[in-house]
């Protein structure tokens, strides 16, 4: 059983190896703004209970042998929430306890459910900008956001145009009603790339042109960036696969953009389905799972959440 807690979203997924047995989950949707991490863990709390239950319904409970759950990185009172149920449970059904990076878990259940072998890996989320492929044993970053994450960047713009949290789909709806394109800035340096300089930008046209125009300009901009730093990636590293991760993967104008960056190279793209593609407890299960039967073991002690993890932290053993 997995217990994903990192932002916005509770999860609880049980797998049997690659096999997901159940994968529930909650969303904290806050009345006015963006997440307020306290209220968010308050969120967490009150769901996990509810969505573990859900989820046991769907397996025998004696067949449950391992607990893990998502210890970094994330907002703080969130991750607690979710480590908190995480030990309890553990301690209750005397399992042993497993401790995951959700940015690994992100990749990981993604080259499980696409076939995808050794990919350079576009990670794209809320916190989270981050070019990623494996060597010497860990998952290493070649690039990634100087400033805020793709989905932050557009959470900021879309609150600020009156749009609902969060603002990814509804920006993705109202673009593909625009194919205007306004000039905004590329912040590509090397291998990273910037976003607030661009968010600022498109909110001080607001007054100049309509909300559709600029969520297609955006979109252009901040994927055109991101395709440009995993194709250099690509060549750098002579990587014939990349696959997607993270909530805004399942932006289906950024995965038409890979596509055809892939396809263009002779390459293949790969992303898991949407339900994978966000937060969900099932990543989390399936990495805790392969980290324990490589040997991976958690005392209790060591359970305490990391909030600034970051993916090439960990030793990949399995």
């Amino acid at each position: 059983m997995g217990i994903e807690s990192t932002a916005h979203t509770i999860g609880v997924g049980i797998v049997d190896d690659s096999k997901i047995l159940a994968n529930e989950h909650h969303m904290f949707s806050p009345a006015k703004g963006g997440i307020h991490p306290r209220e968010a863990a308050n969120h967490h709390a009150q769901w996990v209970a509810p969505l573990i239950k859900a989820a046991t319904k769907k397996v025998d409970k004696s067949d449950i042998e391992i607990v893990a759950f998502a210890q970094g990185p994330g907002l703080g009172p969130c991750l607690r929430s979710g480590a908190t149920a995480a030990r309890a449970l553990a301690l209750s059904l005397s399992l042993p306890i497993v401790g995951v990076n959700h940015c690994v878990a992100h990749l990981e259940i993604g080259k499980a459910t696409t076939g995808s072998r050794d990919p350079v890996f576009l990670y794209v989320s809320g916190g989270n900008t981050q070019v990623i492929s494996f060597t010497h044993g860990r998952y290493r970053v070649f690039g990634e956001t100087l400033d805020i994450g793709i989905g932050n960047g557009l959470d900021k713009f879309g609150l600020a145009m009156g749009l609902s949290f969060p603002c990814g789909p509804k920006i993705e709806e109202l673009a593909a009603k625009s194919s205007r394109y306004v000039p905004l800035p590329y912040s590509v340096k090397g291998m990273d790339v910037a976003f607030s300089g661009l968010i600022t930008a498109a909110l001080r046209l607001a007054q100049r042109y309509p909300t559709e125009d600029l969520c297609h300009s955006l979109q252009e901009t901040a994927f055109a960036a991101l395709t440009e730093v995993t194709e250099r990636a690509m060549a750098h590293i002579h990587k014939d696969e990349v696959l997607l991760g993270g909530g805004v993967a399942c932006n289906r104008r950024l995965r038409t953009m890979i596509e055809e960056m892939a396809s263009a190279r002779g390459a293949r793209a790969f992303a898991p389905p949407d339900s994978l593609c966000i937060d969900n407890g099932a990543m989390i299960a399936y990495t805790g799972c392969l980290m324990y039967q490589h040997g991976v073991r958690y005392s209790l002690s060591e359970t305490t959440v990391r909030q600034r993890a970051r993916v090439d932290d960990v030793d990949v053993v399995w």
